[in-house]
């Protein structure tokens, strides 16, 4: 484990943030297709400043005996039958994602991975449901747990909708490139890491006690030379 991993293992208690989006066929995490899902990947460099690393995106085929609501196809514009997409089977695309996590949450020398989502609760009820629907025994993610970066622009930028919280952070956003699971995710990474990197320039982390923890460190060690 290197000093930067420890810096990102400390900084959200040890969870390791993964920035999740998906695409449906409605609002029932239990009965209406998971249509498309991306994961964006993230690092801290020494100075504390997190940055995506990388985005997996797959489209996913509908689950058998799924809903299918048009409006909501309507909407994000999806063709769940069409070949050229490329779909894969829910478990496909989840064995991949949670195989990269793993590798990354370690590499980061965190504990558990936790999602970050633009209102993550729908993200994570339709995460949960595929993994309970596909028998997948452990799950990277804490099951309840998330980072929702509606809240957290709220408080830092003012605004609640992706496309006015990325304008307001300085962020481009197309609007014709949006409801896509893949540019959706990158912006709210964007996002997410604007926020904590603002936080970080303000002096909001590490909190007080925390640089008292290090300074008493280094003055042990200097006595212990």
């Amino acid at each position: 484990m290197t000093e930067t991993s420890t810096l990102l293992s400390q900084r959200f208690r040890g969870y390791y943030p993964v920035v999740i989006d998906v695409e449906t066929a409605g609002f029932n995490a239990q009965t209406d297709a998971l249509l498309e899902i991306a994961a964006t990947l993230l690092a801290m460099d020494d100075s504390g400043q997190l940055h995506i690393v990388n985005t997996l995106h797959f489209h996913i085929e509908p689950f058998e005996g799924s809903v299918l609501n048009p409006s909501s196809l309507a909407f994000n514009g999806i063709d769940p039958f069409n070949p050229l997409r490329g779909a894969v089977s829910e478990r496909e695309a989840l064995t991949e994602i949670f195989k990269a996590v793993r590798k990354a949450q370690k590499d980061a020398g965190c504990q558990r991975a936790v999602m970050v989502a633009h209102n993550s609760a729908f993200d994570q009820g339709f995460l949960n449901a595929a993994v309970e629907r596909n028998n997948i025994k452990r799950s990277p993610f804490h099951a309840f747990v998330s980072f929702d970066t509606t809240t957290l622009a709220a408080l830092a930028l003012g605004q609640t909708v992706l496309a006015k919280a990325c304008q307001a952070a300085g962020i481009a956003f197309d609007n014709k490139e949006a409801h896509s699971a893949l540019y959706d995710t990158e912006r709210t990474a964007e996002l997410f890491c604007h926020i904590v990197n603002r936080w970080h320039a303000l002096g909001g982390w590490p909190p007080p006690m925390f640089a008292a923890d290090d300074e008493a460190e280094t003055v042990a060690a200097d006595e212990q030379n």
